[in-house]
C-alpha cells in the first residue's frame, strides 16, 4: 500500500494577495470577481474562491479562505480579508499596506518588520504589491491604492500560536515565503525557532537559553530562578539549534533538558525525536558499564522503559553520579563538536524523579552571569 500523498496548502501571504488584487480589480472595473489567480513565489499559481464581497463609493472589501491542505496550521479555515481604496498619487509606494483588525502589530525588535508595523511579512508584501501593480497597470491607473489586510477572528486565533511570545500583539502574522504550505512541521517549527532566536540577539541577548521543552524551563524557574519567558525551546532540534545561536553571533548557549531527551545526545543524536533514534537505555548501559555496573544492573537498566526507571537502578546501585556525569562529558563533547567551538556551552541535565542530575562546570556561572538579563 502506498502512503498517501499529503495536499499541499497556500499561505496566509498567498490568500492576502488573492483577495487584495480580486479586490483592487472589482474597484477598477465595477464588476463582481468570484475567482482570481495568483503566482507564488515558489511559481505555482493559486486560484482562489472570492468570498463577501462588500462595496461602498470609493473601496471594496473581499475575503479569501485559507486552506492549509493537510498540514496541522491553525489559521487554516480564517478569512484573510483584503480592503482596498483609491488615494491619489502621493506616496513613493504606488501601493500602501496596512494591516486591520485581526492582524498582529509588531512591538519587539528582531522580526521581519519593524516595530509598529503591521505583522504583514516582507514576502506576502511582495506578493500583494507585484498583484495589485499588475491589476493597476492593466486598467492605466495613475493613482495609489491602499491595502488594508485584515482577518476577522485574527486576535483569538492568535491567542494558541507563538505571536504573543515574540511580541506580536492584536492578531495573527501574515506570512509566507514561498507561498505554498507544505504538509508538515518541521520547517515552522524550525523557522519559529530561528525567529525567537533572532529576536534575542536584537534584544542584546549574548547568551541564549535553550530547552527542549516546558520541563526544562519549569525546572530552571523553580531551580534557579530563570524566567520562563526570557528562554527558547528547541523542542526535538538540538543541533540545528547549535547551528542558528552560531549562525546569530551569540556568545554563549545554556541547554537544560530532561534526561530522557539529552541522553540520546551523548550518541551523537542531534534530533531527539523518538522517530529518528531511540537507544536512550543502550547509551545509559553503555556508561554504567564505564561506572563499573555489574551484569545483573545492566541488564536491568536495558529492561528499562524510561530514562526515571534506569536511574532509579542506577540509584538503587549507587552509581547515578558517576554515570551522570559520564553521559554529561558525552553531551558536551557532542555539542561542542556541533558547534565546532564557536561559541560557550553550558548544559544542566534533570529529571522529574531525582531533580538535578549533572550541571556542566560553566553552566552556573552563564545563569548567574545572565540572570539580570534573562529575568528582564
Amino acid at each position: 500500500m502506498t502512503q498517501k500523498e499529503l495536499k499541499k496548502g497556500f499561505t496566509t501571504g498567498s490568500c492576502a494577495a488573492a483577495a487584495a488584487k480580486a479586490a483592487c480589480r472589482m474597484l477598477l472595473s465595477g464588476s463582481d470577481v468570484r475567482t482570481i489567480s495568483v503566482t507564488t513565489p515558489k511559481g505555482a499559481d493559486f486560484c482562489a474562491d472570492i468570498l463577501n464581497i462588500e462595496r461602498t463609493s470609493d473601496r471594496v472589501t473581499c475575503a479569501v479562505r485559507k486552506d492549509g491542505g493537510d498540514d496541522p496550521d491553525i489559521t487554516t479555515g480564517a478569512l484573510i480579508e483584503a480592503t482596498v481604496r483609491i488615494s491619489p498619487a502621493a506616496q513613493d509606494r504606488r501601493v500602501i499596506i496596512k494591516g486591520g483588525s485581526g492582524v498582529g502589530t509588531v512591538t519587539k525588535p528582531g522580526l521581519d518588520q519593524p516595530v509598529g508595523e503591521a505583522a504583514i511579512n516582507s514576502v506576502p508584501r511582495q506578493m500583494i504589491t507585484r498583484e495589485v501593480e499588475e491589476v493597476l497597470d492593466i486598467y492605466d491607473c495613475p493613482d495609489d491604492v491602499i491595502v488594508t489586510i485584515s482577518v476577522p477572528g485574527g486576535e483569538k486565533i492568535a491567542a494558541r500560536t507563538y505571536n504573543p511570545r515574540l511580541g506580536i500583539e492584536g492578531g495573527i502574522s501574515i506570512i509566507g515565503t514561498s507561498g505554498i504550505v507544505e504538509p508538515m512541521s518541521r520547517k515552522a517549527i524550525l523557522d519559529t525557532i530561528k525567529v525567537e532566536l533572532r529576536q534575542k540577539r536584537a534584544e542584546g541577548y549574548g547568551t541564549a537559553f535553550i530547552s527542549p521543552g516546558n520541563y526544562g524551563l519549569d525546572f530552571m524557574r523553580e531551580t534557579y530562578g530563570v524566567n520562563l519567558d526570557r528562554s527558547v525551546k528547541c523542542s526535538n532540534y538540538i543541533g540545528e539549534t547549535i547551528d542558528m545561536v552560531c549562525e546569530l553571533g551569540f556568545d554563549g548557549m545554556l541547554l537544560t533538558g530532561h534526561v530522557g531527551k539529552l541522553v540520546k545526545v551523548a550518541g551523537g543524536i542531534m534530533n531527539t525525536h523518538s522517530r529518528e533514534a531511540d537507544c536512550r537505555m543502550e547509551i545509559l548501559t553503555a556508561a554504567a558499564v564505564r561506572a563499573g555496573a555489574d551484569h545483573a544492573v545492566l541488564c536491568r537498566i536495558l529492561d528499562s522503559n524510561t530514562t526515571e526507571e534506569a536511574f532509579s537502578v542506577l540509584s538503587d546501585a549507587g552509581l547515578a553520579g558517576a554515570v551522570s556525569q559520564i553521559i554529561l562529558e558525552r553531551v558536551m563533547d557532542h555539542l561542542n563538536r556541533r558547534s565546532e567551538g564557536k561559541i560557550e556551552i553550558g548544559c544542566i541535565i534533570f529529571s522529574k524523579e531525582c531533580g538535578l542530575i549533572a550541571v556542566s562546570g560553566k553552566a552556573e556561572k552563564m545563569i548567574e552571569d545572565n540572570r539580570d538579563k534573562w529575568n528582564g
